[in-house]
């Protein structure tokens, strides 16, 4: 015997998402900024933050130790936070 099961939850639509001229400036400024820093440092951020892999999964990715992959985040992030106080 085969039982379906309908799902009586109604499907809202999301709200858009209203970016103001300030929270633009600050994404350009960001992706500037992330612009600056070297191919490496990019990309070790791109994986972490963008795509959302640990540091296990973008050893393997990149062919590195998880320890690097994380000293790096670090410092790209410490290069980065330097660069947008400038």
């Amino acid at each position: 015997r085969i039982e379906l099961f309908l799902d009586d939850e109604i499907e809202v639509a999301e709200e858009e998402e209203v970016i103001s001229h300030g929270e633009l400036a600050g994404i350009e400024s960001i992706k500037k900024a992330i612009g600056m820093l070297s191919g490496g440092y990019q990309m070790i951020l791109s994986l972490h933050l963008l795509e959302g892999y640990d540091h296990e999964e973008i050893a393997q990715i990149l062919g590195i130790r998880s320890s690097t992959s994380r000293s790096q985040y670090l410092r790209a992030r410490k290069k980065l936070q330097g660069i947008l106080i400038e």
